[in-house]
């Protein structure tokens, strides 16, 4: 008896909590937010307090990539705990469809594990802005959850001062719905709008269930397009402050065509004027966001539960705002497959880590700091390590794909490898992430990297290899 004791006491040490203390997950994640727009990353214009605070309490990933830079199947991706490539869930869907009901999806394994687990608002995928007009459930996955909330809200039809800044060159157009850049100054305070809604019920949560263990996963949908808040968030965002990014002369030549975004300034006849009114939009939509997360946040301080809750933040994939003259997301460029993660353990210290993660590592590495038991398909790895040492480097690159899988990312501390089609096929694209961060000069046809591309092809047969490789019984087209 006195050594089963012992063996107990150790194994509360070793995983950190005991089963009458299991710590609590409050998951949050943003829609559609880049890295670059955040002010604890390296962008000084866009104001994030409160996500900042968290990032100073926390560990923050400064190499954090998204498996699919659309919503869908990124958050199939990551709920589900295994890569796009790997179920062929490319589309609009929960994901459940292709990995079959035996395979438990992250918060499902918290709430077989005895936790009240619910989501408030987008998580699985929502069609922004119909779903969020609608209330609806969108693509949910109803087994992954005790309960389930969505937030209505009236998105572009918000009463106040409107423009469409897409496909409007001379500004006669009135605001419109839909996946477009149309901003709303809106009339009201927060509550008018969905995320104020979400905050308000994910802090009423953490309230009623503070006695009981709970997975809360909180999804906002801004900064996603329209770009709606109530109209005070603007005014710290004048537009004709904005300095927009640099267009190099021939930018597009050494691109792939496959390689131009499938918004740009140039499809979307947006002049300068109103580019610079997207990135002031973009930056008031995300300061109303930041300001529901502090909302949140404040509400754990308040009922006493930070000491045993596990804080993750992030969002779903990045975006464009005009580099390259590209715009919103789907490309596999720095700015929208990088994304903002922080991980806030209790009783870990702050740090900056800057290995390579991926968002399909959010899964087992939760559940095994939370002391919960993983399908060994899992295809994430676990973080854990680099929250006591942000030194430590849990992944050599970062893998993503687009464009229904055929376009692939490897992303190492020194390149940014680009394929279109598994047989190059439609192009690549080589940058030298080191001399030329914002990817300007394509460097897969000179002759000089001809053994680096050729390196990287390899790397890649072998990723998908490695990807493949799992019991789900799906056929790949080759």
């Amino acid at each position: 008896m006195k050594y089963l004791k012992i063996i107990i006491l150790l194994l509360i040490v070793t995983t950190g909590y005991s089963q009458q203390t299991k710590p609590n997950v409050l998951f949050i994640i943003a829609d559609d937010l880049t890295a670059t727009a955040v002010s604890a990353y390296e962008n000084k214009a866009s104001k994030t307090p409160n996500i900042d605070k968290l990032a100073s309490e926390g560990v923050r990933y400064t190499k954090a990539y998204c498996q699919y830079p659309v919503c869908g199947p990124s958050r199939a991706s990551f709920m589900s705990g295994y890569y796009p490539s790997a179920t062929t869930t490319f589309g609009y869907v929960s994901g459940r469809e292709n990995i079959g009901s035996d395979r438990k999806t992250w918060s499902q394994l918290f709430k077989e594990n005895g936790y009240y687990t619910a989501r408030v608002s987008k998580i699985f995928h929502m069609g922004v802005p119909g779903d969020i007009e609608k209330g609806s459930n969108g693509t949910d996955d109803e087994a992954s959850w005790t309960e389930r909330f969505n937030s209505q809200g009236p998105e572009w039809k918000a009463e106040g001062e409107s423009e469409l800044v897409q496909g409007n060159p001379d500004g006669t157009l009135p605001k419109k719905g839909g996946n477009v850049m149309t901003i709303v100054k809106a009339n009201g305070d927060d509550l008018v709008h969905s995320d104020g809604k979400t905050a308000e019920k994910a802090s009423q949560l953490i309230r009623e269930h503070k006695d009981e263990p709970f997975f809360l996963a909180v999804g906002f949908v801004r900064p996603h397009v329209p770009f709606v808040a109530p109209k005070t968030y603007f005014e710290p965002y004048p537009y004709n402050q904005v300095n927009l990014p640099e267009k190099v002369e021939g930018d597009w030549d050494d691109i792939p065509k496959r390689g131009i975004n499938y918004v740009t300034s140039v499809n979307g006849k947006m002049n300068e004027e109103q580019e610079k009114k997207a990135v002031a939009a973009y930056y008031a939509s995300v300061a109303y966001m930041d300001k529901q997360v502090g909302k949140v946040l404040n509400t754990l301080e308040e009922e006493g539960l930070s000491d045993n809750t596990i804080v993750i933040f992030t969002s779903d994939h990045g975006f464009h705002l005009g580099e390259h003259r590209f715009w919103m997301k789907v490309s596999l460029h720095e700015e929208s497959a990088r994304v903002p993660l922080i991980i806030k353990i209790p009783g870990k210290k702050p740090a900056v880590c800057h290995s390579f993660a991926e968002l399909l590592d959010l899964y087992p590495t939760i559940a095994e700091i939370a002391g919960l038991k993983t399908s060994e398909h899992l295809q994430g790895k676990s973080l854990s390590k680099t929250l006591d040492n942000p030194k430590h480097k849990v992944r050599d690159m970062a893998f993503s794909v687009t464009q229904g899988g055929k376009t692939f990312l490897l992303r190492t501390d020194k390149w940014a490898y680009i394929q279109y089609d598994e047989d190059a096929g439609s192009g690549i694209e080589l940058f030298d992430m080191k001399k030329d961060p914002k990817q300007y000069t394509n460097l897969a046809a000179n002759p000089k990297y001809k053994k680096v591309v050729n390196e990287f092809k390899e790397k890649l047969k072998s990723k998908l290899l490695e990807v493949r490789n799992n019991d789900l019984g799906i056929e790949y087209a080759q």
